[in-house]
């Protein structure tokens, strides 16, 4: 049987990072002993609970079971523990955020750096990946997103609009004729997402421009950014990345002007953890300032 909520800890990392070097690093320990301790759980059910392979540590049936009853047992003791740090609005522990690479590059470090002063006893993470990320596997213990899902078991708060425009670095639009309309993109080289990873329907931007070949792509916001600073042609840029690329300026902005949405979402078990509500208002609100700080620099 499982003995303490230590073991249960131990084996949510390892579920969720599918690895032992991973959640080590999210533990702080060594992976030989997390192995050593899994290992010495396994025995203690006496059933296994990974298949482990070169990939990493796969959850058996057992471990799929296990983990649903020890989600459980997390979302107890964090409500537990949120009744008693929370009353005076005052965060502490970990707090780990997925979100865009847009948003984790060019808003989070501000925001998180502000709220990390007002909370020293707070560990933020910002985890970046260009997808969407699964609160149910406990990935993050919030995501910003840039559609809103509908899935019941999640909390949907819209947090700011914010504004894209068509951009290219100075030298790119010195070195080729000026552009009069959207029909003469398809004369320029364009810069945007690989097609085939495009994980959010509201960021296939270029499709909505007629645009059906991507002659430089990435999957990263930052790369995509840095093509275009160094000239590589045009691309769709957000207005608050604009600061921080002094070279590159909007062009057609009157005629190619795309709005979308920043979403924060949460997983519905922790509505009631006044931790995490406390921390998601002060983040909207943060994250809400800063888009509008940056596109007035535009």
């Amino acid at each position: 049987m499982v003995q303490n909520w230590d073991d249960l800890r131990l084996f949510l990392a390892v579920a969720r990072e599918q690895s032992l070097s991973g959640a080590g690093k999210v533990l702080r320990l060594d992976p030989a002993t997390l192995g050593r301790r899994v290992a010495r759980l396994e025995l203690a059910l006496d059933v296994a609970l990974f298949v482990k392979s070169p990939q990493g540590y796969a959850l058996t049936d057992a471990g799929a079971a296990l983990l649903a009853r020890a989600e459980t047992v997390e979302q107890g003791m964090r409500q537990a523990v949120a009744g008693v740090t929370g009353a005076a609005d005052r965060l502490t522990g970990q707090i780990r955020i997925g979100a865009p690479d847009g948003a984790a590059n060019f808003l989070l470090p501000q925001v998180c750096v502000q709220m990390a002063g007002r909370h020293p006893d707070l560990d933020i993470q910002v985890v970046a990946l260009p997808r969407v990320f699964n609160l149910s596997r406990r990935e993050a213990d919030m995501a910003i997103g840039v559609s809103a899902p509908t899935g019941s078991r999640l909390i949907v708060q819209k947090v700011a609009d914010y504004h894209l425009h068509l951009a290219g670095s100075e030298a790119y639009l010195a070195g080729h004729p000026p552009l009069k309309s959207a029909v003469g993109l398809k004369e320029h080289r364009m810069v945007g997402y690989i097609p085939d990873m495009i994980f959010d329907r509201e960021l296939d931007y270029l499709a909505d421009l007629g645009i059906d070949r991507v002659p430089l792509a990435s999957n990263s916001v930052s790369v995509q950014l840095q093509m275009i600073a160094r000239g590589g042609g045009l691309g769709v840029v957000h207005d608050f990345v604009l600061p921080f690329a002094p070279g590159v300026r909007r062009v057609l902005a009157g005629d190619v002007h795309l709005r979308r949405a920043f979403y924060l979402i949460r997983h519905a078990d922790d509505r009631s953890n006044r931790r995490l509500t406390v921390f998601a208002q002060e983040l909207s609100a943060a994250l809400k300032a800063e888009v509008g700080r940056l596109e007035a620099l535009a």
